[in-house]
């Protein structure tokens, strides 16, 4: 079984495309499952393995108290890996062709209302030794809704500021353009010709975004840059760099864009994904509802008696 997971994971690099972060996740849920299948029932090939101890597996680590969300990968990866290894011949039937995958419960993204991420923004210090680069930082993660990973590998050439767009390599190492507003523009603009040019270094590389060291900012520097402005700011809420991405999708949909547009922007392979963003503004109209309109707030009876 384990040659046979090492040819899976071969497929998903070269014929997929997949990023090295799933394969490694992939890889490593299908790893314990056949040691666990070669300890618990020496059982070592693949085409040895049904249903009954897939589910007692997935029994077995449910009970040792993972997560549904964790389950939910552990059956993925069971389940695509099978399907490769029927498509191989290598098993007689897809034993998780019956594989239903857990029902997760789904939490509604936090996000920041539109006065909150203009009291962020206009916190940073411009003045203060790199920041402009934390305001251009902020900005771009707002105006473009960019994955922080996204936002560390953003490169020069990759940036077009009159054009107004950057393009951006997300997950699956797929590429996008995706539009940046005019105060990001400005913001950026003004990093890059003021203080960026001080940042660059023998070793610097072409990447927008650089410490003072002169090298790529890592994502982890990046969450303590936005940590350091948010408590600054003043604002009571836990911000943090996705937390501007959940908020820039969740701005666009309630000012009126299209679903299909916000999921192009955020680099979503399925819509269902960027649809959570419905439920976050449907609930904002429904709290706008029972504020303002005459026959949503629940009276006391006594008001009702005439």
């Amino acid at each position: 079984m384990e040659e046979e997971i090492d040819a899976f994971i071969r497929f998903l690099a070269v014929e997929r495309g997949l990023s090295e972060n799933y394969q490694l996740s992939t890889q490593r849920s299908l790893g314990e499952f056949a040691a666990w299948c070669a300890r618990r029932k020496q059982i070592s090939r693949t085409r040895d393995v049904g249903l009954p101890l897939i589910s007692e597996y997935l029994a077995e680590r449910k009970g040792g108290g993972l997560s549904a969300s964790s389950i939910k990968l552990i059956v993925v990866a069971l389940k695509i890996f099978f399907r490769f290894a029927s498509a191989q011949g290598l098993v007689a039937r897809d034993p998780t062709d019956a594989l239903s995958l857990p029902r997760i419960e789904r939490f509604l993204p936090e996000t920041l209302n539109e006065l909150q991420v203009e009291q962020l923004l206009e916190s940073v210090n411009c003045e203060a030794p790199l920041g402009l680069r934390d305001r251009a930082l902020l900005e771009l993660l707002y105006a473009s809704g960019l994955r922080i990973s996204e936002l560390a590998g953003a490169r020069l050439e990759n940036l077009n500021l009159e054009e107004g767009v950057v393009r951006v390599t997300g997950k699956g190492n797929k590429t996008r353009l995706v539009p940046v507003g005019r105060k990001a523009c400005a913001a950026l603009a003004n990093y890059l010709e003021q203080e960026r040019p001080r940042l660059v270094r023998r070793g610097s590389g072409s990447e927008v975004f650089l410490s003072n060291r002169g090298s790529r900012l890592t994502t982890v520097r990046i969450w303590q840059i936005v940590k350091a402005v948010a408590r600054r700011s003043g604002l009571e809420a836990n911000i943090y760099p996705h937390l501007l991405r959940h908020s820039f999708a969740t701005h666009l949909l309630s000012n009126g864009a299209d679903l299909r547009i916000i999921q192009e922007m955020l680099g979503h392979a399925d819509i269902s994904t960027t649809q959570v963003y419905t439920h976050v503004d449907q609930q904002r109209l429904k709290a706008v509802h029972h504020k303002f309109h005459p026959r949503a707030q629940h009276r006391h009876p006594a008001d009702l008696s005439g």
